[in-house]
């Protein structure tokens, strides 16, 4: 039987007398596209930390990439690929240089980085553009170069963190397209978004409400569960009663 690419038992974190994240347990298959679902405040972002080795837990045990978070922290950081809620590439760098500064950090030799960024560009369209000043371009060709960016080294796991937020319905799709792309490689997919219809694009997803999980399932099965016709209706479900506004 395959290792789960992450499984967590028990995870906690406090900060003081403040539980952001509380008992989380899951098991995320290799190459699943798993949505961690919540409001703000519902303390996705605190997670997400903690399994990028970013946070040391309070309590509880996870396993990334096959480390634990505890003690193996930089073996973690060398196998995940990382995208912030903001963008996250060198705004003042072109898309070449971007690929090759990144691809550095990664470990990637010089003839992997010319070969892998070349890939990468032909497959964006961006043969034209890759001498352009990063900063200049629309903000979904930026979202759409930053995950590209985040896989250039394959990585086991690649944790998005609120990926499509302020891109248009349109690019939003073709970003989900990369993602389904990245699964297909083998490429394990972990993706927090406040957009429910996205939802509906992961195999299974998580609903946190203040800190814990309270849900867990395919999109299908949980609006079976629930009776209803959309994300939207089981979110509204399990967060009416969310007592936070903000991680």
């Amino acid at each position: 039987m395959e290792r789960p690419a992450i499984k967590t038992h028990n995870l906690t974190k406090r900060f003081g007398d403040f539980t952001a994240a509380k008992d989380l347990s899951f098991e995320v298959a290799k190459g699943e596209i798993f949505g961690f679902l919540g409001a703000n405040g519902a303390g996705k972002t605190t997670a997400m930390r903690m399994l990028c080795g970013l946070s040391i837990p309070s309590s509880g045990e996870a396993n990334v990439a096959g480390f634990d978070v505890y003690r193996q922290t930089e073996n973690i950081k060398r196998n995940i690929g990382y995208m912030s809620q903001k963008f996250s590439l060198y705004e003042d760098l072109t898309i070449t240089e971007n690929i090759e500064f990144f691809g550095g950090i990664y470990g990637l030799s010089n003839k992997e980085i010319r070969d892998r960024g070349s890939a990468l560009i032909n497959e964006l369209g961006l043969e034209k553009e890759k001498k352009k000043l990063v900063g200049s371009l629309p903000l979904g060709w930026k979202q759409k170069i930053a995950f590209s960016v985040a896989v250039l080294h394959d990585p086991s796991i690649v944790f998005l963190d609120e990926p499509t937020g302020g891109v248009d319905p349109v690019t939003r799709r073709q970003f989900w397209d990369l993602i389904y792309d990245a699964s297909d490689r083998g490429i394990t997919v972990f993706v927090t978004t406040h957009y429910m219809d996205e939802a509906e694009y992961c195999n299974r997803i998580s609903m946190m409400v203040d800190g814990e999980i309270k849900a867990l399932d395919s999109p299908s099965e949980l609006k079976k569960k629930f009776g209803v016709e959309s994300m939207d209706d089981v979110f509204f479900h399990l967060a009416r009663g969310a007592k936070r506004s903000d991680n």
